[in-house]
């Protein structure tokens, strides 16, 4: 009789979750980074909403800064990152998936992983996507891909309050340094109810100008 196999990376492993917030936060961005600054713009996170954070990306740190600042201790839920496939391999890909990350092709998602994600933000888990697609360290304007909107649009017919949240990041050095600052700067969240007759540039648009005004915030908080 033919096992039926398992499909693993779609969980969190518990434990492991535990132990890699633990070492994480605790111990290796307490070390490496002197200073970290938060700034959230005086408004309070929706709760009873899906929520999906769209922040900038420059740096392979962005993930575990961003979980300490939207992580389970703060929000008591955990981000789930959507990565590219190329994220998922090795051992960096063996943990990943055992801490809730998935992957997806970009230029042609399956419809497993979109069904999946779909079913998250559905629960009301927080998913995070980033735009840009992939590390863009000087912070070049790139067109920002298509994945966010349809996802988002697809998922408003499964829930009505689906929120996305704008960040920006920055670090004091282009490349983070030993004992080097970070900043995150929060927009006001945006309701995808607002955006349904959006086109995907109208609303690529409008999404990256705000994820560029957070970021000259950030910016200007870590002296750049």
């Amino acid at each position: 009789m033919k096992k039926t196999k398992v499909n693993i990376w779609y969980g969190i492993n518990p434990i492991l979750g535990l132990i890699a917030m633990f070492v994480t936060q605790d111990i290796i961005l307490k070390i490496f980074f002197s200073k970290k600054k938060i700034i959230n713009n005086s408004f309070s996170f929706p709760i009873n909403s899906s929520i999906i954070l769209a922040p900038t990306h420059r740096s392979r740190w962005d993930g575990l800064v961003l979980t300490m600042a939207m992580g389970r201790r703060v929000t008591k839920k955990d981000c789930r990152f959507m990565v590219t496939k190329s994220e998922m391999r090795g051992i960096q890909g063996w943990f990943l998936k055992r801490l809730g990350c998935f992957s997806i092709n970009q230029l042609s998602p399956s419809l497993s992983a979109l069904r999946y994600a779909i079913d998250l933000i559905e629960k009301g888990d927080q998913l995070v996507v980033f735009p840009e697609g992939k590390i863009n360290k000087y912070g070049k304007n790139l067109v920002l891909k298509e994945g966010l909107f349809r996802l988002a649009r697809l998922a408003t017919k499964k829930t009505a309050s689906i929120i996305i949240i704008p960040i920006g990041i920055a670090y004091s050095e282009v490349s983070p340094k030993f004992r080097s600052e970070f900043c995150l700067s929060f927009g006001k969240p945006i309701a995808m109810n607002d955006c349904l007759n959006f086109t995907i540039n109208e609303f690529n648009k409008f999404l990256h100008e705000k994820m560029i005004k957070e970021e000259e915030i950030a910016l200007k908080n870590v002296g750049r």
